[in-house]
């Protein structure tokens, strides 16, 4: 199978995960590999790396590239088409905001096009602007869809039905790291980390921790990401064992933070899957989640993870006393080591096993 594996975001999840793809398709046997990826990815040595055929395409940084790059998007979709006559498939490692431009061009010209799809409908208080029409652009022009959990997978089964819908769980994105010894004597260390938006649950945080801390005083919340976090939770910066880091933190920087905390903390109100999820448990990190979409399905009891009851505050902070009962923390961490969490070998078997009848049905 000859796979053209397209990408053309910059950094993030996106790029971590498109990453770990090529790799783990780089090395299969009967696979032929080939790359169209963006020359301003944060990650391009990465893939550049790997040896296969890559096309590094002039992307933009910034709304003044994005806008003056429209121009070059009609040359852009024929040069993708090009370069994909030679493939078997086009797999989208995610949404970039040209893909609805370009992918059309791929289905006109009979190219089989398969799209992952972290997020099949905008997260509330995200900007929604033109979302179900990038959308419908991208699966009218699909032989198949890949989703990353079952709530992705089932939104999708609504919004396009009929369309083949293949299943994969999202591994571990970043490598290295191993979870840190606690320092004797130490409160409990929680993390949040990751874009600071709405639907994330700031404010149940927020009052989860100051709930949670009048009785675990020598507790602290370490909450790190782009955005600003007060205004999604005002007052949260200012409560006592809190401390706010707004900064992009580097794809070689992530492991490492996520080591030094003893739980890291998912309050989201709403949720497709989470890359930071796999990532702690891989590293035998435990973590604290909402009972929402895809994230139920990723942090479970028995493999390293504590589910709140419901999606308030109140619910939240009894998940993280559970956290602080005697020798949980250590039974939590054992528990996601023994676990193992998804495999990229096992998720691509998965995914090619599906991509097979979804190319034969065409």
């Amino acid at each position: 199978m000859r796979i053209l594996l397209w990408y053309w975001g910059r950094r993030g999840g996106g790029a971590q995960f498109s990453l770990g793809l090529a790799r783990e398709l780089a090395g299969r046997p009967g696979i032929g590999l080939s790359l169209s990826v963006s020359a301003q990815g944060e990650l391009v040595e990465g893939f550049r790396a790997l040896g296969a055929p890559i096309d590094m395409v002039e992307t933009y940084r910034g709304l003044g590239g994005f806008a003056t790059g429209l121009l070059r998007v009609p040359g852009l979709a024929r040069r993708l088409v090009e370069q994909a006559r030679g493939a078997d498939l086009v797999l989208s490692g995610m949404t970039h905001t040209w893909t609805p431009l370009v992918a059309p061009a791929l289905a006109k010209a009979g190219i089989p096009f398969i799209p992952v799809v972290h997020d099949a409908a905008p997260h509330p208080g995200d900007p929604a602007f033109a979302w179900g029409w990038r959308l419908r652009r991208e699966l009218g022009a699909a032989r198949a869809a890949v989703a990353l959990s079952d709530a992705v997978a089932a939104t999708l089964a609504r919004v396009a039905p009929g369309l083949p819908v293949v299943r994969m769980a999202l591994p571990a994105l970043v490598q290295g790291g191993v979870a840190m010894p606690r320092p004797a004597g130490a409160g409990l260390r929680l993390l949040f980390f990751g874009r600071l938006r709405a639907y994330k649950g700031l404010d149940l945080l927020r009052d989860a921790f100051r709930a949670f801390h009048a009785t675990h005083p020598e507790a602290t919340l370490r909450v790190v990401g782009e955005g600003d976090a007060e205004s999604c939770a005002p007052g949260l910066s200012a409560l006592p064992g809190v401390t706010v880091e707004h900064r992009w933190v580097a794809e070689d920087a992530i492991a490492a933070l996520l080591a030094e905390a003893d739980a890291v903390v998912l309050p989201y109100r709403e949720a497709s899957q989470s890359g930071i999820a796999p990532q702690a448990l891989a590293l035998g990190v435990p973590v604290v989640a909402t009972p929402v979409g895809g994230l139920a399905e990723q942090v479970r009891e028995g493999h390293g993870g504590v589910l709140a009851t419901a999606v308030t505050a109140a619910a939240f902070a009894d998940a993280l006393r559970h956290l602080a009962e005697p020798g949980a923390l250590a039974r939590l961490g054992a528990e996601a080591r023994a676990a193992g969490g998804p495999d990229w070998a096992a998720e691509v078997d998965r995914l090619l096993a599906g991509i097979r009848p979804a190319l034969s049905a065409g």
